[in-house]
């Protein structure tokens, strides 16, 4: 197969957070009961007139801003005009002719390199009701009618599935970390429609566009946009270019395959107009200023602090910033005084085990970076070993009781020197055999000496200043 210059775009939909839908005042939560969260609007009965959100209107202009877009004077929305089952008002309350942001510009970073990302527009809409398909029937859910929508639309500007997949990572963090959504897969609040086009690298003009709709995980993004690739270069391979339509196509999980739904001709004309019954509403200097001032540190800003500043390795700072409840943690630890790698060890190493061996997110762990510190506070201090701590540790979290409930005199560790001094001696005198044979070269036998002296005080010795006096009087 010849190789080909990959052009693709990504419409990112995201699902926001707000304590009402975005037209409605039915509540906006995500939930498995059917038809639970639901206002007459949300169902389109007669009589009904939708009230715009102003807190979703404010977190799209945080977006649009965080993107560094152009934002309009003034807000208004258009009707989307199509039929179908789960658009029960035959029509859709979106932004066509003046999003809340359009021309943006990001910088991203893709296997250690910065990729500059350009945003075409983004604006807010409701989404649609869900339909639930069983074999003998298909039912409306009626939840996700009217819920808030941000849709982000890319320019094509990238010309791999790593670099669209690391896009919409970095997004998915920045919605969480600006604390417009959730972001969750799991939950459906994301949703991608992926193009992709392929071209000869010399070439000037783009390839025939394909879309494929509502693909649901960035893993099966990742697989969309290779599926494409290849099969549009083995079209072409094999001269048959011209059967790469513009057309709309979906992603099938099963076989990790796209198959055809529509093509351009079959393309609906959606007839947009401005919706009458929402008012123009002018967006103020004032209001964008202060905006602006509410933008936290995203998780970019935060990686860089984290190594030059905190001397975190590159490694650990890309795992702590995946999440924004790790970085909140993470912080949290810093500002208690914890030092930052061992606050980094923690969280990556025993706290991310431990999340993922009980599956349920750091929200739910018992041991808040206050009570951690704890186990910290008395590990530096020398009062219990390592071992100790990851008991400690392990014990907390098993009976739901504070770290320093389990930290005495009877399990403190041994840190005075005066003590492990007259230890060391006592067990130097009865080993003077193998105190000749390691001055005539068996070095290993320091061990010997580390554990006859933790045997000796069952685990409680300061191994450290162990160590430290056994070589002072070896040597």
């Amino acid at each position: 197969m010849s190789n080909y210059k990959a052009v693709i775009g990504l419409e990112m939909h995201c699902e926001m957070t707000s304590k009402a839908k975005v037209f409605s005042q039915a509540i906006n939560s995500y939930s498995e009961i059917p038809n639970v969260n639901v206002r007459p609007l949300d169902m389109a009965f007669p009589g009904t007139l939708p009230t715009l959100n102003k807190e979703c209107v404010r977190k799209a202009l945080l977006m649009s801003l965080v993107l560094n877009c152009q934002v309009p004077e003034y807000l208004y929305f258009d009707r989307k005009n199509y039929y179908y089952p789960d658009l029960p008002k035959g029509y859709q309350i979106t932004q066509m002719h003046a999003p809340v942001g359009i021309n943006g510009k990001i910088t991203i970073e893709v296997n250690g390199q910065d990729k500059e990302v350009l945003i075409h527009d983004i604006h807010l809409e409701e989404d649609s009701a869900s339909l639930d398909h069983y074999s003998d029937a298909s039912l409306i859910d009626y939840n996700r009618s009217g819920v808030p929508l941000l849709e982000l639309v890319t320019e094509p500007c990238f010309n791999s599935a790593e670099e669209a997949v690391a896009f919409l990572e970095y997004m998915r963090r920045t919605y969480q970390y600006c604390d417009v959504s959730e972001a969750d897969t799991k939950k459906g609040q994301i949703r991608c429609d992926v193009n992709v086009s392929i071209m000869d690298e010399d070439a000037q003009e783009l390839g025939t566009k394909v879309e494929v709709k509502n693909v649901n995980s960035f893993q099966n993004v990742y697989e969309t946009i290779n599926y494409e690739i290849k099969r549009q270069s083995e079209l072409k391979d094999a001269g048959r270019y011209a059967e790469v339509e513009q057309e709309t196509r979906r992603f099938d999980e099963e076989t990790g395959t796209t198959i055809r739904m529509r093509s351009k001709v079959d393309a609906i004309d959606y007839k947009y107009f401005v919706e009458p019954n929402i008012p123009k509403l002018k967006i103020s200097k004032d209001w964008l200023a202060e905006i602006k001032k509410s933008i936290p540190v995203l998780p970019r800003e935060r990686k860089a602090k984290y190594i030059n500043e905190l001397g975190l390795s590159e490694y650990d700072a890309n795992t702590i910033i995946k999440e924004k409840d790790y970085a909140d943690y993470f912080e949290e630890c810093i500002n208690l005084g914890i030092n930052p790698k061992i606050a980094c060890n923690y969280l990556t190493v025993n706290i991310v085990a431990y999340l993922s061996k009980e599956d349920i997110t750091l929200k739910e762990f018992y041991l808040t970076p206050a009570l951690l510190k704890q186990i910290i506070m008395e590990l530096d201090k020398g009062t219990i070993s390592s071992k100790q701590a990851k008991e400690i540790f392990n014990k907390s979290l098993e009976e739901r009781k504070e770290p320093k409930t389990y930290i005495t005199k009877d399990n403190a560790q041994i840190s005075d020197s005066k003590a492990l001094e007259s230890i060391i001696d006592n067990i130097l005198d009865n080993n003077e055999q193998q105190i000749v044979a390691y001055h005539n070269g068996k070095t290993n036998l320091f061990d010997y000496f580390v554990g006859q002296v933790m045997k000796e005080t069952k685990g409680k010795a300061n191994p450290t200043m162990v160590k430290e006096i056994l070589k002072s009087k070896l040597d």
